[in-house]
Parts: C-alpha cells; sequence; structure tokens
C-alpha cells in the first residue's frame, strides 16, 4: 500500500451537499473545497491541486455562467497546466463547449454520474503526470522539445529501465533503427548516473573510415604515423570518469574488436605507438540498428565481445509501434522550429494531422523533424497542410483475415488517435470519432487504453 501523498482535487461548487456528495466520491484524493472565485484562487495558491472541478453557476452569477468563466480563466492565468473539469447544467452543452475552447479540460453534465465524472477526473490526473513526466524527460534528455515526448506504454517502459540501470555500471546495448532516440537514451543513462558530472563523449563508429577508427578511439602518440605530430588521446581516454557512447557499434571491424575487448576485460588501454598501459574508468554505452545476432553466426561480431557490451540490453520501438506519439512528438517539434525560424505558422490544418497519424515514419522521429523544417519553410498560411510536409498518408492495413480482429485492431487506432489530435480531450475524442462520451469511455475501458 503506497504511503506517499495522495493527489489534491480542488471542487469549486457552491452546493453543499453536491460537495458533500463528491467528497464522498473521491476517497483516492485529497480533496479541497471552494464556494466562490476567491476561495478557488486561494486554494489554487496554497494547495496546487493538478484537477479541478468547477461549477460555471458560481455566486454573485449562480444562474449564469459569467462568474464560472472568470474563475476559469483566472486559475488558467495562474496555473496554466491544470486540468479544469466544468460542470454543464441544465442542458447548457454550448456553455461547457465554450469552456473547453477557453482551456478546459472536460465537462460533466448535472445531475452528476459519479461513475462517469470518476472516470473524467481519473484520466485528468493521469495526463497531468503524463505532461510532467513528458516535461522531466525533455530535460533530461537533452535533446530539446520532442526529445523523448511519448505517450506509448512500451516507451515508457524502456524509459523505466533507463532510470533503473542508470546508476549502475552495467554495460548497455541499445538496439533500435535509425531515428529512434539511441543517443537521447544514451544521455539519460550518463545524466542518472554518479558519472554525470564526468564526459560524455559520443563516436559514430559507421561514420569514421576503418584506418582511423582505432586512433579515434585510443589515441596515439607524437610519430606513430604519417600526419601524428602530436600526442592525441582517444575518445575512450577523453570519457574518464564518464560515459562513452558507440554508435553504430556493429560497424566496428573485427581486428579493432578484439583491442576494444582487452580494455572491457583490464581496463587498460595503449595508445598508437605506445606500449605503456593507461588505466581508464570509462563506462560503455553502445547502440545499433544492426541484427547482432545475426552478426555474430556469420563470425562479422564477436560474441565474448557482445556480451561485455551488452550486460542490459533495451530494445526501443520504432515511431510506427508508438500510436499517437508521431502527432504528440509532431506538435512539440512544431513549436521549436517556429521559434527557431522566426516562423509565422501557428499549427497544423486538419489533413496535415491526417497525414502525420497514418504515414509509417520508416526515419523515425530524424524523418519528422526533417519533414517538418520543409513544411515550416514551405508553408504560405499560418497552418502546415499535408502538401507543406511532402506526405501522403499510408492507410493501408494488411495482415488480418479475422473480422473480429479487423475491427478491434481499427477500432484501437482510431481511438489512439483521435485521442493525441484532441490532446487527451474526451469529449472532443468522442465528436471526432462520431460517437457519445460514455461510449467512448466503454471502449477504452473495454481495450485497456489509458489516456
Amino acid at each position: 500500500m503506497s504511503t506517499g501523498p495522495r493527489p489534491r482535487l480542488l471542487i469549486v461548487e457552491d452546493d453543499e451537499g453536491l460537495q458533500k456528495q463528491l467528497r464522498w466520491a473521491y476517497e483516492d484524493y485529497d480533496v479541497i473545497s471552494a464556494t466562490n472565485r476567491p476561495a478557488a484562487i486561494d486554494a489554487l495558491r496554497h494547495y496546487e491541486p493538478a484537477v479541478v472541478t468547477l461549477d460555471l453557476g458560481l455566486p454573485p452569477d449562480p444562474d449564469g455562467t459569467s462568474e464560472g468563466f472568470a474563475t476559469l480563466d483566472a486559475i488558467l492565468a495562474l496555473k496554466p497546466d491544470t486540468k479544469v473539469i466544468v460542470a454543464s447544467g441544465h442542458g447548457a452543452r454550448e456553455g461547457a463547449l465554450r469552456a473547453i475552447a477557453a482551456g478546459a479540460y472536460d465537462y460533466y453534465h448535472k445531475p452528476v454520474d459519479i461513475d462517469e465524472l470518476g472516470l473524467i477526473v481519473a484520466r485528468a490526473f493521469h495526463l497531468h503526470d503524463l505532461e510532467r513526466e513528458n516535461a522531466r524527460l525533455q530535460a533530461q534528455g537533452g535533446d530539446g522539445e520532442g526529445g523523448l515526448l511519448t505517450n506509448d506504454p512500451s516507451m515508457m517502459k524502456v524509459v523505466r529501465t533507463i532510470e533503473r540501470v542508470a546508476n549502475t555500471d552495467a554495460s548497455v546495448m541499445l538496439l533500435g533503427a535509425s531515428g529512434t532516440g539511441k543517443e537521447v537514451l544514451a544521455r539519460m543513462l550518463h545524466q542518472g548516473s554518479k558519472r554525470s558530472a564526468g564526459a560524455f563523449v559520443a563516436i559514430n563508429c559507421a561514420a569514421i573510415p576503418e584506418n582511423l577508427l582505432e586512433a579515434e578511439l585510443f589515441g596515439y602518440e607524437k610519430g606513430a604515423f604519417t600526419g601524428a605530430i602530436k600526442t592525441t588521446e582517444g575518445k575512450i581516454e577523453l570519457a574518464q570518469g564518464g560515459t562513452l557512447f558507440l554508435d553504430e557499434v556493429g560497424d566496428i571491424p573485427l581486428a579493432l574488436q578484439v583491442k576494444l575487448l582487452r580494455f572491457l576485460q583490464e581496463r587498460v588501454i595503449e595508445r598508437i605507438g605506445s606500449r605503456k598501459a593507461i588505466p581508464v574508468d570509462t563506462r560503455i554505452v553502445c547502440a545499433t540498428h544492426q541484427d547482432l545476432d545475426a552478426m555474430i553466426a556469420e563470425t562479422r561480431f564477436r560474441e565474448d565481445l557482445y556480451y561485455r557490451l551488452a550486460e542490459i540490453v533495451v530494445r526501443i520501438p520504432t515511431l510506427a509501434q508508438r500510436p499517437g506519439d508521431a502527432l504528440l512528438i509532431a506538435r512539440a517539434l512544431l513549436r521549436k522550429l517556429v521559434r527557431e525560424m522566426d516562423s509565422p505558422v501557428k499549427g497544423f490544418a486538419p489533413d496535415a494531422l491526417a497525414a502525420i497519424d497514418g504515414w509509417s515514419w520508416p526515419g523515425n522521429v530524424r524523418e519528422l523533424e526533417n519533414k517538418l523544417k520543409r513544411a515550416v519553410i514551405m508553408a504560405d498560411g499560418k497552418l502546415v497542410t499535408a502538401e507543406d510536409l511532402d506526405l501522403v498518408p499510408d492507410r493501408e492495413d494488411g495482415g488480418y483475415l479475422n473480422l473480429k480482429a479487423v475491427r478491434e485492431a481499427a477500432d484501437r487506432a482510431a481511438i489512439t488517435r483521435a485521442i493525441a489530435r484532441s490532446e487527451g480531450n474526451i469529449s472532443s475524442a468522442a465528436k471526432m470519432l462520431g460517437i457519445s462520451r460514455p461510449t467512448l469511455y466503454d471502449l477504452l475501458k473495454q481495450y485497456a487504453i489509458e489516456v
């Protein structure tokens, strides 16, 4: 049983009977109550709740919505990340939709359905936690906006693994396609470790000619070969006390693999042209997009080196295997690019959202960023279009013969994408899907989709 602090929920409601009913329904939360705007703002400042339920009909205008909207505006101005859920009574659906347009997270109808409202509140807390986690991951990843944004369970599992092994000296092998964020995760490992004060040194083994790679890794003495005009430390030495990231480790030639294995076993190196053993305390993190098992079977990669490098193996999913993440990352990257390029672009047109959502992204996040750079340059208006992105949505879904499987796959994909496009707003997602909110909640529960 958890002993940590419970999430804080602020209920802004002038009906004391309903207040008590809601308090009873939210025993899992630390509930704070307020009956008017000043009390609500005081509670917000003092307790900083992540989620607020707000009755739009507050005194001195209990029969209207002016005071409720003023309270909503004040809450969002003071704490923009707060998830505000507004109450819609007497069939006032227009007011609720107006509140969502003004920044509210969702709405509920009066009289209150406790179960439905409980789901809305729980999902609001989940989204708030997710946004906070993504902000933390961006800061840790050191790759700017979009570096490690995710709402995908498999990618979050990768992050949890990275966090668990960061403060050990275990060697880590990151396996994943190009553009999936291997260097970002390697930096997270370094920054979360006791070596974070040391250097993070990265080298792409595929980008350096074979005859120069040894010198890059191990360094050389003056006069060791033509052009060696001074003694130079290699990347391994430069990473003393820190982390050495070997990207595309599968491209290291066999002869050099032997020398690298000796370093891993003995923790000493010899520069080219020297017989002096130099002790080095460096953690090795590797990455590759290649199938190392196949390379070992073909004797192109040493099995003993693999086991030295891969004490912990982390497999990174592709962007295509992370439904909804392409839109999540695209929005963050667009904000970053607009700032950097001083562009008047404000967002995405509907056809651009559909194109991003429907593309298979063989180049992963790197391809997505390249497409967005092109779009920001090419856009004529304030909204990026599918044409600006140079994308034709690929909507071919094959491989299924069972009709139930086809329907379930289609449902999952459509719901996940609608949630991503609506940025977690259940009402907007339901409208996009052409179904009611209760139906969407049932489907979310049926398919175990977290929002």
